[in-house]
């Protein structure tokens, strides 16, 4: 039973992450193909606007047992853990971005809709977000949502 809630509760920890990668991406892609924003200042502002979402539908959808709970102190836990996830982020995304264009620049037909630039940034976004969804449900879980986790441990 204990097993069955954590994986829902991981499930949902994943919609909520799904959520915010919408957010990421999209923010991020405005900002570096409509608006000309260098790479790293448009990730930087597209993941934090990610992390305000998914705090906020965590706190009210996946632990909503913690709403009740200081916002500040939560959300500072929250983007602590957010900021490491970030740090681990960059450097793939540095790392992997441009093999992964330059795969798709070698596919993709001059006449597809989308530039390979654009798959590959998005690919490369999408691979290091879900990287760093392991590190975030496993440290919000222990750190930013402890007490929760103290009182499931105590059932078992």
């Amino acid at each position: 039973m204990i097993k069955e809630f954590l994986k829902s509760r991981f499930i949902r920890f994943s919609i909520v992450g799904f959520s915010g990668t919408i957010v990421d991406i999209g923010i991020s892609n405005l900002l570096r193909f409509i608006f000309h924003m260098p790479e790293i200042p448009s990730i930087t502002l597209s993941f934090l606007l990610a992390v305000l979402n998914n705090f906020h539908w965590n706190r009210v959808w996946t632990y909503p047992e913690f709403k009740n709970q200081q916002t500040i102190p939560q959300l500072i836990k929250f983007a602590v853990i957010s900021v490491i996830g970030y740090i681990i982020r960059t450097p793939l995304f540095a790392l992997f971005e441009k093999p992964i264009t330059n795969f798709f620049s070698e596919i993709v037909e001059e006449n597809f809709p989308l530039d390979a630039n654009i798959i590959g940034h998005n690919l490369t976004l999408l691979f290091v977000i879900v990287i760093v969804l392991f590190w975030n449900y496993l440290a919000k879980r222990i750190w930013t949502y402890r007490k929760e986790v103290q009182g499931e441990n105590n059932e078992a």
